[in-house]
């Protein structure tokens, strides 16, 4: 969005928000499905701004899930929801039994890793080396993952004996593009695909033409936004993604990443915050 590069742009001048939950303080005299006391999600992209209050019909603030945490009410639609459809779909279609992953400390990574176990998938997860990443290893182990790995480790032979231990894998997830991208398609299997949600590095997607010819691959695109606008007439499909998310969180099986909450006035800490190299505590800004 501040680089301008995004394929939703609001009109200038335009006040930030786009991700968040609220409580329902009102409602219409015709309105059902929420009473007052009811937290919600924003149902589209760019609906909303930082406000402390808002009006909205009922249909664009869907019920968010009963949850403990600000953290998981808060990052329901954008975070928790974009993995179910890229993998529930693929795991479906292709029978994966294994997915690769690169950026797999993020919010969609951590999500990954444990939608995937609820499914019964295994996850083998590409980070960058750190400094702390033995408890980056730790952390992400305990939500279920069954490999944590480097950049680095991509590249070397010892990821042969990784294999031995969990199938080479169906589908891919890529988040960073560059090197990583051209790295993570050497481990899938013939035919297998590469779903690409991200754009972390700044870098071209790479796909060498052996991929192509000798393995089949397929490389797809994933936009939660797009997504949802052709699914904005089946709201079916919306409500059993939703439901089957909140199932999860209810049972324990997925749950937010690190957060720190910051009062809106201390914007500027939170900005700066979220710029530091290797953090990845999400920064929810309370109006």
């Amino acid at each position: 969005f501040l680089a301008g590069t995004y394929p939703i742009l609001s009109p200038l001048p335009a006040v930030g928000g786009n991700e968040g939950v609220g409580e329902v303080l009102e409602v219409g005299r015709r309105v059902a499905a929420l009473k007052p006391g009811d937290w919600v999600i924003l149902a589209s992209t760019g609906l909303g701004e930082c406000k402390p209050r808002k009006p909205h019909p009922s249909s664009a603030s869907p019920p968010a899930c009963k949850a403990s945490s600000m953290g998981i009410r808060g990052m329901l639609k954008p975070t928790r929801s974009c993995p179910s459809p890229m993998v529930e779909q693929r795991v479906k279609t292709h029978g994966c039994d294994s997915v690769i992953q690169n950026a797999a400390n993020s919010g969609v990574g951590q999500a990954v890793i444990q939608i995937a176990k609820a499914f019964g998938v295994k996850t083998i997860n590409v980070v960058r080396d750190r400094p702390d990443l033995p408890k980056l290893v730790e952390r992400l182990m305990a939500l279920g993952a069954d490999h944590v790995i480097t950049e680095e480790m991509l590249r070397k032979p010892e990821m042969k004996d990784l294999f031995k231990s969990v199938p080479k894998p169906r589908l891919a997830l890529n988040c960073v593009g560059g090197k990583s991208t051209t790295e993570m398609l050497r481990h899938l299997q013939p035919k297998g695909t590469m779903v690409t949600y991200g754009g972390m590095a700044k870098q071209p997607v790479t796909v060498p033409v052996s991929a192509f010819i000798f393995q089949d691959v397929q490389l797809r695109g994933f936009w939660m936004t797009q997504w949802k606008k052709e699914h904005a007439q089946d709201q079916e499909s919306l409500t059993t993604m939703m439901d089957a998310l909140c199932q999860l969180i209810r049972r324990g099986q997925l749950t937010a990443p690190a957060c720190t909450e910051v009062p809106l006035q201390d914007y500027q800490a939170a900005l700066e915050a979220s710029m530091k190299p290797f953090i990845s505590s999400k920064q929810i800004l309370l109006l």
